[in-house]
């Protein structure tokens, strides 16, 4: 079979035109390279001068000149600004525990890009494409959970960012994470690329940002884009295999309480169970269930409130794309000011309210699976969907680990933001917490996948329970998902080895393989 080369990854053009969530995404998981429009480069260049004016200053300027936070009176003396630079970054590179995934750091480093090419921060136009082409060589410093507070930006990680660029610290040169890390200064060589000396001001312009956090909520919102309309998918399948109605998904219905998220679900689950044999439909003369439970009627309100959060959080990122976060800025009219605008309360804020959504979409998934394992609620199948009950299990235990990770998903629902601790001599009293925001977000979004893997996988079972009763056929689209879980999971026969399958559901949610499925069977993409 001939085999063709897959196509390049496209560049992102930083400075010409405003980031986009999609174009975050591609840099950071998919490693498509980055390129600074010309245009910037001139803008940043004027900046710097602005900086190397004042530098030469007899005044004292904050950050140029001075110590950084509570040290900020303390004037540095021009023979000593180059260390000063150094010392800020070996200083602040203070992060501990785990090693922070390769799509956040990537994310880190071209935010921050995104925010040195507006030329706003005063760096020399060389640390820019110093940025550029450790992103184009694959080169991610090694940066740890711990460390930010979410105030004065992302300090730590974005100092173990600025510690590479000064071909310090350890970083990666793989995507795999079980290779070894190498020392900074050997990657930068091996890349040809140039360890640079920071010059006035440019330790505090790389290290003053919200682009941890605003990194993670852009992963995370492209994530959910998918998740959400999963989780519709999900939600028609249970109604389906557990017989219920579909006619309260009906959108004059909706339309009486006419939140766009709401519609948008109800017109999803109307799409997957099109063509079902199995849903409830009203008939003269005959009798059907009246009302169906909460988790499968209100499933449409849930996932829409959600949405509508997310569309929210998508909002507050799209400013955040725009804007030049670091202090002091250098401004227009040559002026350069401090402000509080790496603060990262918009962001923090977005990143608890979608930990709280995620956490009840995964609630009423676990509720609906739940519903098929009991025999005085699930209309007809054996007890926990089991081939034999008493004999086998079924999905018993499948339940108690959606239920665990529904759990552990409440616990991280609880909001980050809220809390505060002063730090540097009170001078920094108030803070965002939005880093610890955005790490308890990636942990609940994975979450969610798994437990809408596992509510797929009880309702796929459930259509082979109702295949061998003759129940009628199921929709086009829920078809279309149970033979593609059965391409790795077989029908049940008798309990097996049950981890690998659930695997498997996770891996159907988390690859898009079931939104394609239903997609194309439902000839169009779902909203």
């Amino acid at each position: 079979m001939t085999q063709h080369a897959s196509p390049a990854p496209r560049a992102v053009l930083l400075g010409a035109a405003p980031l986009t969530v999609a174009d975050v995404v591609a840099v950071a998981r998919d490693e498509s390279p980055v390129a600074i429009a010309p245009e910037a480069l001139e803008r940043v260049a004027a900046s710097r001068a602005v900086v190397e004016d004042l530098a030469n200053d007899t005044r004292p300027h904050y950050g140029v000149s001075t110590g950084f936070g509570a040290l900020a009176k303390v004037q540095i003396p021009a023979p000593k600004r180059q260390q000063l630079q150094r010392s800020l970054i070996r200083s602040h590179a203070a992060g501990t525990g785990a090693e922070v995934e390769r799509e956040v750091v990537r994310a880190l480093m071209l935010l921050r890009l995104n925010t040195l090419v507006t030329g706003r921060t005063g760096v020399r136009p060389a640390v820019a494409e110093s940025y550029a082409a450790i992103l184009n060589a694959g080169i991610a410093p090694v940066v740890h959970e711990y460390g930010s507070l979410g105030c004065s930006g992302d300090l730590s990680p974005l100092a173990h960012c600025a510690l590479t660029v000064m071909g310090e610290g350890e970083v990666r040169v793989s995507r795999d994470p079980r290779a070894a890390t190498v020392p900074a200064a050997e990657a930068l060589a091996a890349a040809g690329i140039a360890p640079l000396v920071l010059a006035e001001k440019e330790g505090l312009a790389l290290i003053n940002g919200t682009d941890g956090m605003l990194g993670m909520l852009c992963l995370a919102l492209h994530d959910l884009s998918g998740l959400l309309r999963v989780a519709d998918i999900a939600a028609a399948a249970s109604v389906e295999a557990l017989t219920g109605t579909d006619a309260v998904f009906a959108a004059d219905l909706q339309a009486l309480r006419p939140h766009p998220g709401q519609a948008a679900a109800a017109a999803n689950m109307r799409r997957v169970l099109a063509g079902s044999a199995l849903v409830q439909r009203p008939r003269a003369g005959e009798f059907t269930r009246v009302q169906d439970a909460y988790s499968l009627r209100c499933a449409p309100q849930v996932h829409g409130a959600a949405r509508d959060t997310v569309a929210h959080a998508e909002r507050v990122a799209g400013i955040e794309l725009v804007s030049a976060i670091d202090n002091p800025v250098v401004l227009p009219d040559g002026r350069v000011e401090s402000n509080g605008n790496f603060h990262g309360a918009p962001v923090g804020y977005v990143l608890d309210f979608l930990a709280i959504a995620v956490a009840d979409v995964a609630s009423i998934s676990e509720r609906r699976t739940d519903r098929f394992l009991d025999v005085a609620r699930n209309h007809g199948l054996p007890p926990f969907l089991a081939a034999d009950p008493g004999l086998d299990s079924g999905l018993m235990i499948a339940q108690y680990t959606a239920a665990g990770i529904v759990s552990e998903l409440k616990r991280l629902a609880a909001p980050a933001s809220v809390d505060s601790i002063p730090s540097s001599a009170m001078q920094e009293d108030h803070v965002s917490m939005g880093w610890a925001a955005g790490r308890k977000l990636r942990r609940a979004v994975d979450g969610l996948a798994r437990v809408l893997g596992i509510e797929l996988l009880a309702s796929t079972r459930a259509l082979d329970f109702r295949a061998a009763d003759g129940a009628g056929e199921p929709a086009p689209a829920t078809g279309a998902v149970h033979r593609l879980f059965r391409t790795r999971i077989p029908a049940p026969e008798t309990d097996a080895f049950l981890s690998p399958a659930i695997a498997a559901a996770h891996g159907f949610v988390s690859d898009g393989a079931v939104l394609a499925a239903v997609e194309e069977a439902a000839a169009g993409r779902l909203v």
